[in-house]
């Protein structure tokens, strides 16, 4: 019961985050082709910057309110979790003010002097705001995850991507006559937009929700405020560390890669287009199954540690096998569908030189994917400093290639792309390595790689001998795409990679399966 519970709510956060994937989709086709790669490029400057902000607010709350919860309602104690919310819910609202207001105050010396574009002022500035209001909400987010409840977040997380693409959307064009720092500034008019919504409609689901008055059925002393304190900041500080790393070292490359491009002798202009298409071309694309992996780590850290927490080292195994597995199986089709399309990809976001950079990054997609579903899992048992220390590994081996790479002429983001992908298959290595001495997680190599690699090979030939046939057509690669998913299933399906159990667990369809 617990595997389906787990399966359900990663479908639910799977069927949201596959709507706002698309929508985002949408979003950067029609900012790419109506605002050019240089407005995003000035909002995707601070947006690393405004992540690590946030990171420093939150500190690590969420995930660790999570696991308490959860594991608050497995020892039948339900209003001690609410103890933890109330608790948490006042700590960010104290910080997420304090950091919200220093921020703004001090965004004309950040952009003065951390930025290599002056005009990320306006953009910096309408972001800071949004930190107070993402804190709030990751709070509930947190408390409803501890329930094994993902609903109240894939609706929020819908509501907010509407209203973001509806709002950014439309101020950006208003202003994007005034110039491309005004459009920016719409751009993240929209975000802000976004995220009060997401913690209106969340805030509400929790004010009705009926869980939140339910009885004990234990009757163990309740734990003191110092207590849950005590406990939020064991479990919350590695987190934040983990957090504030890749946070920081996504600030760093927002600094790094346009001032890289430069000394590869671009100017300004083509620097901010360059990292424009970096991010809102080539990482979209491969962002996108990570819908799956990112409601699959969520749902995991509340089931592993209520496993953990009763000593069920089997389920941990299970859960972790079932995870790795899934992950595999969505991310091959997904590898392929992007290295091979590479070209009609970043034609459709108008970033047609995007393409040789997006098959390097392909080539190491898998390893993202399953870094995503790793940590998790680490989460979920508890040792959060574990996917802090295989960060700083994997940074101390991308680092130095980033700079080198993406400064010389020969490269340019080519090799940018090239240091990333290093950067991925590390980090997935190290916590893949963690899980088995933890768990004693036997390497089923059959069942991870050889079922969805061959079938993922058969995809690949069907994807040779049909594309030139529908080549023209605006229907052709989708088509295309169409066919060779299909053939990708059915392979499964023979050879064993999809069985009946696994059509049983999904929710709603599984009643049907005999």
């Amino acid at each position: 019961m617990t595997n389906r519970t787990f399966v359900y709510g990663a479908i639910i956060l799977l069927c949201a985050n596959l709507f706002n994937r698309f929508m985002g989709f949408g979003y950067q086709y029609l900012i790419m082709t109506y605002l050019g790669g240089e407005v995003y490029g000035l909002f995707s400057m601070v947006f690393p910057v405004y992540m690590m902000a946030l990171v420093l607010t939150t500190a690590g709350i969420p995930l660790a309110v999570a696991k308490l919860v959860s594991e608050e309602i497995s020892l039948g104690r339900p209003q001690q979790a609410l103890a933890i919310l109330r608790i948490s819910v006042t700590l960010l609202f104290t910080l997420g003010a304090l950091v919200s207001v220093l921020l703004y105050f001090i965004a004309p010396f950040f952009a003065a002097r951390l930025f290599a574009d002056i005009r990320v002022l306006k953009v910096f500035q309408i972001c800071t705001p949004a930190i107070f209001i993402v804190s709030l909400a990751s709070a509930f987010r947190g408390y409803f995850q501890g329930w094994q409840n993902m609903l109240p977040t894939a609706l929020s997380q819908v509501a907010e991507q509407i209203v973001r693409i509806a709002a950014g959307f439309s101020t950006a064009m208003y202003y994007f006559p005034k110039g491309t720092d005004w459009a920016a500034a719409g751009l993240a008019i929209g975000m802000l937009s976004g995220e009060v919504i997401g913690l209106l409609i969340i805030g509400l689901q929790f004010l009705f929700s009926k869980k939140t008055r339910a009885p004990a059925t234990t009757l163990a002393a309740p734990l003191s405020a110092r207590q849950i304190l005590g406990k939020l900041w064991r479990l919350s500080t590695p987190i934040t560390a983990g957090r504030l790393l890749s946070s920081g070292f996504s600030a760093l490359d927002a600094l790094i890669i346009p001032q890289r491009l430069r000394a590869a002798g671009y100017t300004f202009q083509q620097a901010a287009t360059l990292y424009g298409q970096l991010g809102g071309t080539a990482f979209t694309l491969l962002a996108f199954p990570s819908v799956f992996t990112f409601a699959l780590a969520t749902s995991l850290l509340p089931a592993i540690s209520d496993a953990a927490a009763h000593q069920r080292i089997r389920q941990v195994r299970a859960l972790s096998t079932e995870a790795l597995r899934l992950t595999i199986l969505l991310g091959t089709p997904c590898l392929i569908i992007i290295f091979y399309f590479a070209d009609p990809l970043s034609a459709v976001f108008k970033s047609a030189n995007i393409a040789p950079v997006l098959r390097i990054l392909a080539i190491g997609s898998i390893f993202t994917y399953l870094q995503q579903t790793t940590n998790g899992i680490l989460q979920g048992l508890g040792k959060m400093h574990l996917p802090v220390i295989h960060s700083l590994i994997s940074s101390a081996l991308r680092l130095p290639l980033l700079i080198y790479l993406t400064g010389n002429p020969l490269y340019g983001l080519t090799g940018c792309a090239i240091a990333y992908v290093v950067g991925f298959v590390t980090t997935a290595i190290l916590n893949l390595a963690a899980i088995s001495r933890l768990t004693g997680l036997p390497a089923n190599l059959r069942d991870l790689f050889l079922l969805p690699g061959s079938a993922g090979l058969l995809m690949l030939i069907v994807f040779r001998l049909v594309t030139p046939l529908l080549d023209g057509p605006l229907w052709g690669y989708p088509a295309a795409m169409g066919i060779g998913s299909v053939i990708y299933l059915l392979t499964l399906c023979l050879n064993g990679g999809l069985s009946r159990k696994d059509l049983y667990r999904l929710p709603w369809l599984g009643k049907f399966i005999p």
